[in-house]
């Protein structure tokens, strides 16, 4: 068994404090004996829109930011992946990445997003460069290996087919749900949606307030919701096993019986 949280709250413009809500939610998941904490894309930095600001807030990976976390994992001794917004040298554009950092204060692993949010309204892509097609970054807490993608990306089911076929287990999914007329419906059923077809756990973390639609969840490989939360501040914990992953599968054979793969575009 392996216990995870998700961890919800509603990033700003101050970093200071941003970091600051990230080591609370980690301090009260650790407390509860979670193991994992999956924390919301862009916790780092949320502005109003879009725009240059996300650029100027950017930090590489070895910032005061990332640095920040790094002794918030060591702290409490839990591996944590959280969403920040990272410069890239030589590059008026910038990275939405996921930073997992292990235990011992170490980054386990990296996540550029793939899939940018020009949709609904909004083009991402104004400001951040979409990350390079590459092997699925993941990391491994005991028998379970953990996955990355980042919020838009679940809206694209062969993502999460490539990640599965890499080996995980468990995908860590940050976002930040921007609300909107049936948005809330969309993600509620895409996150279920990853995680039946797939037969994996997915841990989905979002933003809430004024940025995010909330529900964060934590959902099995037969599409049960272990542990959620609504539009609050705080955390929700499940226990994952490897031995529910094989049941599922068992019942379940979907991965096995298919006849398609996934090719890059």
């Amino acid at each position: 068994m392996v216990e995870i949280a998700v961890a919800q709250f509603a990033s700003g413009t101050d970093k200071d404090e941003n970091l600051a809500a990230v080591r609370a939610l980690v301090g009260e998941a650790a407390a509860r004996d979670a193991r994992v904490v999956v924390a919301p894309e862009y916790a780092m930095y949320t502005g109003a829109r879009i725009d240059d600001s996300l650029a100027a807030a950017a930090e590489p990976l070895d910032g005061p930011w990332v640095t920040g976390v790094r002794a918030v994992a060591s702290e409490f001794g839990v591996h944590v992946v959280v969403g920040i917004t990272e410069a890239l040298a030589g590059d008026d554009h910038v990275s939405n990445t996921l930073v997992a950092v292990a235990p011992d204060g170490g980054i386990a692993a990296v996540y550029r997003k793939i899939h940018l949010y020009d949709a609904f309204g909004f083009r991402e892509s104004d400001v951040i460069r979409a990350g390079d097609v590459t092997a699925p970054a993941t990391f491994t807490v005991d028998d379970l290996t953990f996955g990355m993608q980042t919020c838009y990306d679940l809206r694209f089911p062969e993502m999460t087919r490539r990640i599965v076929d890499a080996g995980a287990d468990v995908l860590a999914l940050p976002a930040q749900w921007v609300p909107g007329p049936l948005k809330e419906d969309h993600w509620t059923t895409l996150v279920r949606a990853r995680a039946i077809e797939n037969t994996m756990y997915v841990a989905a973390a979002d933003q809430c307030g004024r940025s995010g639609s909330g529900n964060s969840m934590i959902v099995d490989p037969m599409g049960v919701v272990l542990a959620s939360l609504g539009e609050q501040v705080g955390t929700a914990r499940a226990e994952l096993s490897a031995a529910r992953i094989a049941e599922a599968r068992s019942k379940n054979p979907a991965l096995a019986l298919r006849r398609f793969g996934v090719a890059e575009k």
